[in-house]
Parts: C-alpha cells; structure tokens; sequence
C-alpha cells in the first residue's frame, strides 16, 4: 500500500501550490468540524433543558397526585384544548391536591372543601388570576386583580349598586326584556333548535340595559355582545398564552378595546346626566354616579361617604363595568340554559314553579314583577339554587401565588404557581347533599317540621358565588335575575326539550354549556282560568 504524501509549506508561497492537503480541504474539514460541534452543542442545551424542566416539575410537585412526568414545553396543553368534565373529575378525585403543568405554568388544584376555601381566603399568599391571559384581557389594573385595602374599599363602594333600592329599577328593566325574548322565541315556527347562545342573547341584552340602561344604543348592544363572545372564548382556562394575530388572546384584546370605548362614553354621559337636578337613576352606571355625586354633597365623614366621594375615572368606571359584564354574560348564561334544559327534563319541577307563579302573581300574568313578589318565590328560588348546585356555571377560579404558601403541613405551593379552587366537589359531597347527582330541589326547602334542610347543614359547601375577599359582588342580583326569568317563563310559555346523546354532557369554554347547545322548542301557554 502505497503511502500518503503530506506536504509541508516551508513559506508563505507554498501554500498556493499545495494539492494534498488543499485550502479547499482545511476550510472543509474546519467547517465539518464547527458544524458538527454547533449541533450536538444545540443537542445538549436542548437535551439539558428538557431535563431541566423535568427536574423543576418533579421538584415543584413533590408528592402530589398528577402525571410523573410532563409533556416537554406543552405539558397537558393537548388535553386542555378540549377539556372534558370526566377529565377534570378525574382529576378532582385524584385528592384533595393535586398538580399539572400547561406551558411550564407549574398549577395546584385544591378540590377538596378545604383547600378550596383555604386558597380564597389566604389574599396574602394568593390573588386572582382567572385565567393566563385574563390581566391582557381584562387590563392588569381592573379591580377584580386588585387586592388589599384597595379591593376592600372598592367592594364597599360597589355595595350601593346592589341595596333593595337599587335592585329595585332592575327589576322592571329585566322583565321588560325577558318578555320581549319570549315573544321572539314564541313567534319561532321551527322546529326544536338550538337555544344556547340566544339565551345568552337575552342574558347579555339585560346586562347592557341594566347596567348602561339609555347609554346604549341597539347597534352597540349587538356590537357589544358579538366582542364580548370573543372575549370569553379567550379565557377559557387553557389558552395560547401569547397575544399573536389571530389567535383567541389577540382577538380578545380588540375586542376589549372597542367595548371599553363604549364603557367609557356611557360613564362620561351618566355623569352629566345624573348632574342635571331632579335627575333619577335609570341603571346601575346612574345608581353609581348618583351615589358618588350625592356624596360630595354630604356632610358627614362616615366611611361610605368616604369612599364614594372619590371621584373615578370613566376609564376605572369602564373597567368595572367589564368585569361585571363578564361575570353575568358568562356564568349566568350558563345558569339560564341549565335551568331551562332541567326544567324541561323534569316536568314535575316545571309544574310546582308554575304552581307557585300563580299564586305569587294572583294569576295576573301581566302584573309587574316586585322584591317581595320575588322573595315570595320560595319553591322557584330553591330550583334555582339548585340549578346551581347540581351544575354550577364556574368550576374552577384560578389563583396565582404571590410568595411560597404552606396551603398543608406536607405542602408548600411555590411562589408563581398557579392554584385553582375547585368547587365541584364540594357541591356534591353527599354528607350534606344526599344523592348528589340528582337534581333535587327539594333539599333546600324546610323540613315538615320546620327545622332546616341537611343541605343548609354546612353552608361553607355552597361555593357557587366563591368566598373570602373576591367573592362574587352580585350574587343577590343574579338570583333575582335566575328567579324572575324562569318564574315569568314558565307562566307564558311551554317549552319541550329535544335530548341528544351530548345533552348530558358538558362542554367547558369560560363557564360550562351542554354540548348540543340545548334544543328547545317553545309553544305559548293558555293563561290560568
């Protein structure tokens, strides 16, 4: 075998007249050998931060129930894209802790009754987060983020905007507008169709008349409630984090900046209104607007005075109002469905709220609708609780943590997690609500005896308005509101319930929906002979 030459330039000259080893060579071989050392270096970061995020997973987890491992980078991003009931279920039972992990977003869940109390009530290690991308949505700076004496003096401010006065010019607006959907879905000649989203329809329409009441036209309505959709859809609880064009966060955020624009013009216009002398309150913005205007006036220093009398910007006014239109577009909603969809499910429970609407009304089906006609609705007002109970329309109210929280003896959730109280669990523990998957109305309802029903036993159950210093501002509202829109309905319309095999089954967005969109078919009822 012959031997390789190697030649060896012994002056600068020589290296142009080299042919075995060739410039063309060491450049070859120089670029092979970066290339190579480029890559597999790539490789090992990459290896290295895999592992790395596994290690932190393993190590934020500790001995909590959840998966040993998570899925590099997405973590259970997959599974959230299309959550299920069951899922989540599954989860819940796991214990009364347990963890996941979405886009390296390290997440507690507390199921059990205690450490979802525990959570709520703990500002000091945990504040509302909602969901990823809701301070995007929602701005960083709305109230509902706000924790402290800054929440608790907004809170006390707010109060006025939900006393027996004030619901009091609700309630006519309400009734005004579920009548004129009713007529609507009545005139219908269809057949069995789908209601969902025109019971959010008629939901949004009393929201925006209510709480903006002559400071929104019908164009801005419709405006109003096709954004605010888009901006439900975006805080779903798993979302793509990022606000890119085009995806649900980004629409979101448009969508939020044209309401607001609203929001605020409907605030600037209430102020000048309510300026004017012998002006009366038309709305919540005006019953706000008032309180805060006839406390300037006031002479006192009591504390209500002082909170009322600071002067709020249209834009913190706007902010406020977002936050209550989310709240009442997206979990009442849900509410109404599922009362109509139960309802219709069971006739015998559609029949005792009839029953009751009668004698409430003294068969005067165009009687106007009072507080105390609505505080006389004893058996309609238990349906609706325990519409509320057997499918409440929020599962889960995401928290972030603010610093480590020993939330057990065992466990510390670290700081930047994400933990979420979860309230299934506890609306269907079957110490205090027997037979919990039955809807039962009748549990809420007073014993023969007088003494008061198991499923009052432990109230700290009854997590569907949440608890501790965020806990939902409007929950005597909303009731109202539930309570006088089955109660009229079922005075002035029949309805039938076309079941399909997803009627049971439960779709999860912002707040949870049957999955076939709840067919319904309304015919007008004869009034009461």
């Amino acid at each position: 075998m012959a031997s390789q030459t190697i030649v060896r330039p012994t002056s600068f000259a020589d290296l142009g007249s080299i042919k075995t080893w060739g410039l063309e060579g060491l450049t070859n071989a120089k670029f092979t050998f970066d290339t190579k050392t480029t890559a597999a270096t790539i490789l090992v970061s990459i290896i290295s931060l895999l592992l790395l995020e596994q290690i932190v997973y393993r190590t934020k987890k500790a001995h909590l129930p959840g998966a040993k491992w998570t899925i590099p980078i997405i973590g259970k991003f997959a599974d959230s894209l299309n959550p299920t009931l069951a899922n989540y279920k599954a989860q819940w039972n796991s214990g009364p802790l347990s963890a996941v992990s979405v886009f390296n977003i390290f997440i507690v869940i507390g199921s059990s009754n205690e450490m979802a109390r525990k959570i709520m009530n703990s500002p000091n290690h945990a504040e509302p987060c909602l969901v990823q991308s809701a301070k995007k949505v929602l701005l960083p700076e709305n109230w509902v983020f706000l924790h402290g004496k800054v929440h608790a003096d907004y809170r006390k401010a707010l109060n006025v905007l939900f006393t027996k006065q004030a619901l009091s010019i609700y309630l006519p607006i309400q009734e005004r507008i579920y009548r004129n959907f009713f007529n609507n879905w009545l005139a219908d000649p269809s057949g069995p169709t789908e209601y969902m989203m025109k019971m959010r329809d008629l939901n949004m329409d009393t929201s925006l008349e209510v709480f903006m009441g002559p400071y929104v036209t019908e164009a801005q309505k419709q405006d109003i409630n096709e954004k605010y959709w888009l901006i439900t859809v975006a805080l779903e609880l798993v979302n793509f984090p990022f606000a890119i064009p085009g995806t649900k966060v980004y629409n979101a955020i448009q969508a939020r900046k044209l309401v607001m624009k609203c929001l605020e013009a409907a605030s600037a216009e209430s102020k000048i209104r309510m300026a004017q002398s012998g002006a009366e309150p038309a709305c919540l913005l005006d019953e706000w607007t008032y309180a805060m205007q006839a406390a300037r006036r006031a002479q006192d220093d009591g504390e209500e005075t002082r909170l009322l009398s600071r002067e709020y910007s249209d834009h913190e006014i706007g902010m406020v109002l977002l936050s209550f239109l989310f709240a009442s577009q997206d979990a009442m909603s849900s509410a109404i469905v599922y009362a109509f969809q139960l309802t219709a499910d069971h006739p015998e429970v559609l029949a005792k709220v009839r029953e009751e609407q009668y004698r409430v009304r003294g068969n005067d089906l165009d009687r106007p609708l009072t507080l105390d006609m609505v505080d006389d609705m004893v058996y309609t007002r238990a349906v609706i609780k325990e519409v509320l109970r057997f499918r409440p329309p929020v599962i889960m109210v995401p928290y972030s943590t603010t610093k480590p929280f020993p939330i057990s003896p065992e466990y510390t959730v670290p700081k930047g997690s994400m933990i979420i109280p979860a309230f299934w669990n506890s609306l269907h523990d079957e110490t205090c609500y027997p037979e919990p998957d039955s809807f039962k109305p009748e549990r809420w309802l007073p014993n023969e005896d007088g003494s008061a029903p198991i499923a009052d036993s432990k109230p700290q159950n009854y997590m569907v308005w949440g608890s501790g210093p965020h806990k939902c501002i409007g929950g005597q509202y909303a009731s109202m509101h539930l309570a006088a829109t089955l109660g009229t309905a079922s005075v002035l319309m029949d309805w039938h319930h076309e079941k399909t095999e997803l009627s049971d089954e439960v779709q999860v967005i912002a707040a949870i929906f049957p999955k076939d969109g709840m067919r319904l078919k309304f015919t007008p009822r004869a009034p009461p002979s």
